[in-house]
């Protein structure tokens, strides 16, 4: 052997032989590359075990889609810790992560809540704009015009040739009950911002449809009274006033289901152009007002901002 050749014996004893595997266990692994986890973009071949951290170890106990792995994008709304990967545009977030489902608690619940709810606040609003419509009948017959009529031996008859009181009871009529739909959707749409949607729609087209027909049994019930009373005891020759009625609009009775039609429509109508114009020109797509991303993290909870720049993690 030279004098120049490293005896291995020597070498063995020197001071890297504690770092040295022992002779038959194989080469000395590189110091860049371990062999106890395996390198990145590469799952870990045969013969190779993965190390994991603590936290890695209970990740992958409660998310079982692969050793290591982390979960997924939680779903938009929910406080998402910083780091968390963000899944591909159309990607289910949830799939092959069941155990996310069980890191949400309450959300069945809360969502059957918040439904019942809207439901509730919907018909107590559909309700409250029925009852409105007894002071819109007392409106209308105070500015609706009442018909001449005069009493002769055949009968009471128009004391006038076609008068046009009637049509000016059902013009006015018809602009109080859509301007009534008009101010209701506003109304709705600013006091119940929180729960726009099919819902409030749905609440004001029937309140409305509500009030149009108690306003016009309200309008015209007001001296109906003292008009049928001259009818059958004023001798000929007296002139008297008849209510305010309407003739461009009703119910018609389909069996037991009654229909409304003609001028009783307008006031849903206003409803429901009115809302559906500030649904479609709202700043927001959820139609709910949404906090405003100030740059920081992202808020907690379901009124993350739908700002562009709002992303699921920071």
């Amino acid at each position: 052997m030279s004098p120049d050749t490293p005896d291995p014996e020597r070498v063995a004893d020197g001071p890297g032989a504690a770092a040295r595997p022992p002779a038959g266990a194989g080469s000395f692994p590189h110091p860049e590359r371990p062999t106890d986890s395996a390198p990145p973009g590469r799952s870990p071949g045969p013969g190779e075990r993965p190390g994991r951290s603590p936290d890695e170890a209970a990740a992958a106990d409660r998310f079982p889609g692969g050793a290591g792995q982390e979960p997924p994008g939680w779903p938009g709304g929910l406080p998402v810790p910083a780091g968390t990967p963000v899944t591909a545009p159309g990607a289910d977030p949830l799939a092959g992560w069941p155990g996310v489902v069980g890191e949400v608690p309450g959300v069945p619940a809360a969502t059957r809540r918040a439904g019942g709810r809207t439901a509730t606040v919907a018909v107590g609003a559909a309700l409250l704009l029925t009852v409105l419509g007894a002071p819109l009948g007392l409106l209308w017959a105070l500015v609706a015009p009442g018909t001449p009529v005069r009493m002769t031996a055949e009968g009471a008859v128009y004391a006038t040739p076609q008068p046009e009181q009637p049509i000016a009871a059902d013009g006015w009529f018809s602009l109080l009950a859509f301007g009534f739909g008009v101010l209701a959707a506003i109304t709705l749409w600013v006091v119940l911002r929180h729960r726009r949607g099919p819902a409030g729609l749905v609440a004001g087209t029937l309140g409305g449809l509500g009030a149009a027909v108690v306003a016009w049994q309200v309008g015209r019930r007001i001296g109906l009274g003292t008009f049928h009373r001259l009818l059958d005891t004023a001798p000929p020759g007296t002139d008297f006033t008849k209510p305010a009625d309407l003739r461009a609009g009703g119910i018609d009775w389909y069996g037991p289901l009654p229909v409304p039609h003609g001028n009783l429509l307008l006031a849903a109508f206003g409803v429901a152009v009115t809302y559906t114009l500030l649904a479609g020109w709202s700043r927001w797509p959820s139609l709910r007002p949404e906090p405003q991303w100030d740059g920081g993290w992202a808020p907690g909870g379901p009124g993350i901002s739908s700002e562009p720049g709002d992303q699921p993690a920071r």
